[in-house]
């Protein structure tokens, strides 16, 4: 049983949690709307092409898990695209694959990674956007 020094304690830390800004980069799921709309407004984007059945796919989401919290990726905005069932959103970004991440800046493709799960080369591509 808690006592009511600790009950206050741990009420205060969850509440301090609430109130700290948000650091780490927005994930959606990909909708043409609110991708144009990032590109609109001039934001880096990285979008994530991945299936569920995919390793490489699961590698990569473990170092973006890693990599999209640092400070320096809180504006970028960030779009998974599910291989499976939007497949004219692959054609259209001109993917070939899943575990393809694209990254641009604006409207402008700046980079492209397929099938690259080492965290060197995916923080050197999210670092074009910035």
């Amino acid at each position: 049983m808690l006592d009511r020094r600790t009950f206050l304690i741990g009420l205060t830390a969850i509440s301090g949690l609430a109130s700290a800004p948000a650091l780490a980069a927005s994930r959606m799921a990909y909708t043409r709307q609110a991708f144009e709309e990032a590109q609109k407004a001039g934001k880096p984007i990285l979008v994530e092409i991945t299936a569920s059945w995919c390793p490489i796919c699961k590698a990569q989401k473990r170092v973006l898990g890693q990599l999209l919290p640092a400070p320096e990726h809180a504006n970028l905005a960030v779009f998974e695209v599910d291989f499976d069932s939007q497949k004219e959103v692959v054609r259209a970004l001109g993917a070939r694959m899943q575990s393809t991440l694209i990254t641009f800046k604006g409207a402008t493709e700046v980079g492209r990674l397929v099938g690259v799960t080492k965290a060197d080369a995916i923080k050197q591509l999210l670092d074009k956007t910035i």
